[in-house]
């Protein structure tokens, strides 16, 4: 016989998002649960490669009332966050329930049912997964045979050590991953599809726009784009230097790949021992395919308070589109509990 817990909201995923959206619904009264498929707290950022350090390149937003007061850059941004998660998750007394992994959600009578370590059912879900387990791997003709990494499996440069890598992706990823790996004195090509888009300064109106491209597409139903595709890549005196030195010049786009070589399509072919492939991550939604939101194009059509499901009442999701940054998931995190709040009371007052 199969049990069901029944909670007003679940949120599926503890990290930035997820944390914050449990904090304004726990500040509401609402009786929820989150299930976080990770063992512990920290989110993705738990499982980045330990070189990844906070500082002027990645920094988080602080979560709902506590701020985080030192983003300490000698150590790794996976420990910091993991604590400074983990203490928000103890501090606020919020249900976080680690190491449950949820398979599927369906829409039942009225309802969501969440399978994971049991079954949940809940009237409202706030999805609050991320990327970090939809690592995109490209496609291209021929085969090679030698080391291939993605993102999520770089370790540090000493993976690498002794051999020729091609590093693929347009991305801030791939230009941190290039600058390391020369530094430890490894021999590295960029591939990039377009010409990198260097953007020397940005600005309060720069945000702006970014957030109303990305909500345009959103609301089309149009997938996101990824993030180099909106924001372009910030130059600083790292980024410069490895343009100056050659590093940072992409050789193009990839034509084919051999066992041992890639050919680009200007017809240049090099010898390459290793492929670390920085081309980023598709939005983790396997889990909510019998749900059917996806449109033919991909993306989810998003209301226009961009937390919303347009087509599924009761559907909200953080950290996705204009809200996968850490400043724009806690801002998400909030509105998807007011509207999950707002969309409970409405409930209520019909079954009256």
């Amino acid at each position: 016989m199969v049990t069901y817990d029944v909670y007003s909201t679940i949120v599926i995923g503890a990290g930035q998002a997820g944390l914050s959206a449990a904090y304004h619904l726990a500040k509401r009264g609402v009786d929820f649960l989150v299930l976080d498929a990770n063992s512990g707290p920290g989110g993705a950022w738990q499982n980045r490669w330990d070189s990844l350090t906070l500082g002027a390149a990645h920094h988080i937003h602080p979560l709902p009332d506590f701020p985080l007061q030192v983003q300490d850059s000698t150590r790794p941004a996976s420990a910091v966050v993991k604590e400074y998660y983990g203490e928000y998750e103890r501090r606020c007394n919020l249900p976080v329930k680690h190491g449950s992994t949820v398979s599927t959600v369906r829409q039942v009578d009225g309802h969501f049912e969440v399978h994971a370590d049991q079954v949940y059912t809940a009237r409202t879900i706030i999805n609050a997964t991320g990327t970090w387990t939809n690592p995109f791997w490209p496609v291209y003709p021929g085969h090679f045979d030698g080391l291939q990494v993605h993102t999520n499996g770089f370790v540090a440069p000493s993976q690498f050590a002794g051999k020729r890598v091609l590093v693929v992706g347009a991305g801030a990823s791939a230009t941190q991953f290039i600058v390391q790996l020369r530094e430890a004195g490894i021999d590295t090509l960029w591939s990039t599809r377009s010409a990198p888009d260097w953007r020397d300064s940005v600005g309060t109106e720069w945000g702006l726009e970014v957030e109303r491209q990305v909500n345009e597409r959103t609301r089309a139903g149009l997938p996101p784009k990824s993030v180099v595709g909106t924001t372009g890549l910030l130059l600083n005196a790292k980024m410069r230097a490895g343009i100056a030195s050659g590093a940072l010049i992409s050789r193009g786009k990839i034509a084919r790949l051999e066992s041992d070589a890639v050919v680009f399509t200007d017809g240049s072919r090099e010898q390459i021992d290793a492929i670390l492939w920085a081309t980023g991550f598709r939005h983790a939604h396997r889990h909510l395919r019998e749900l059917k939101l996806h449109t033919a194009a991909g993306g989810i059509v998003m209301a226009e308070d961009g937390v919303s499901a347009a087509a599924m009442p009761g559907m909200f999701l953080v950290g996705y589109g204009a809200s996968a940054s850490t400043l724009g998931a806690t801002r998400a995190g909030r509105k998807a509990a007011l509207a999950a709040s707002k969309y409970l009371a409405g409930l209520s007052v019909d079954a009256t």
